[in-house]
């Protein structure tokens, strides 16, 4: 019995203490929180520069939010890359996420209406085939807008065609997979109760000794 009961007593002691551990990495104010380094906010994560959620150094995520486009701009675009080959919905819209490198794709309720108005205006016409998706192809109409609005053409392709070097140039997916494994083994080890005072402090040391050494690079 008393075994038994030195072995519940530092079973409930050791649960506590891993607890707390893991309260103290997993909680708001710890490295793997909400606003943690590692946590979604954080450097390392999804949301941050080294995440995957498309983050300077992160995967290629995509990115929906925000207005990529000025009024008028997405009308241009669609009969831009219309005149220069058939296309249906779809791939426009991969056209489109292409010329940003992956960083911004428009959504089909954006983009289906825009369709429907050039055809509507006679700018783009429907190319006769028996495929049930129909491609469209600017008309004479369309091409003829496009040359009117050459300078303003140019430029909006220029702006996208930056974006996509800059996302290229800062993007690094061997930073983002080791940083990921890096993440992944902390929280395995804080989750398995691994991580006590003394292991903490090495691992403190082996990533500061780390940063000093990347920095001298």
């Amino acid at each position: 019995m008393k075994g038994t009961y030195a072995m519940r007593h530092h079973h409930r002691h050791g649960c506590r203490r891993n607890g707390a551990e893991f309260g103290r990495m997993f909680g708001p104010g710890g490295p793997f929180g909400g606003e943690g380094p590692f946590g979604q906010d954080g450097p390392f994560g999804r949301d941050g520069p080294f995440g995957g959620g498309g983050g300077r150094f992160g995967g290629r995520g995509r990115h929906r939010r925000g207005r990529m486009f000025a009024q008028g701009e997405l009308r241009l675009a669609l009969l831009k890359l219309l005149a220069d080959e058939p296309r249906h919905g779809y791939e426009l819209i991969k056209a489109i996420e292409d010329l940003t490198g992956g960083n911004y794709a428009p959504s089909p309720g954006a983009v289906y209406p825009t369709l429907q108005m050039l055809a509507d205006e006679g700018l783009i016409a429907e190319q006769g085939d028996d495929t049930p998706r129909k491609a469209f192809l600017a008309t004479d109409e369309g091409r003829a807008e496009l040359a009117d609005k050459a300078d303003e053409v140019a430029a909006l392709f220029e702006r996208l065609g930056k974006l996509a070097e800059q996302s290229e140039q800062g993007r690094s997916p061997q930073i983002a997979r080791a940083m990921g494994n890096l993440a992944t083994v902390l929280k395995n080890r804080a989750r398995a109760g691994q991580l006590d005072t003394d292991t903490t402090n090495q691992i403190v040391d082996l990533i500061d000794e780390m940063a000093k050494r990347i920095e001298r690079l």
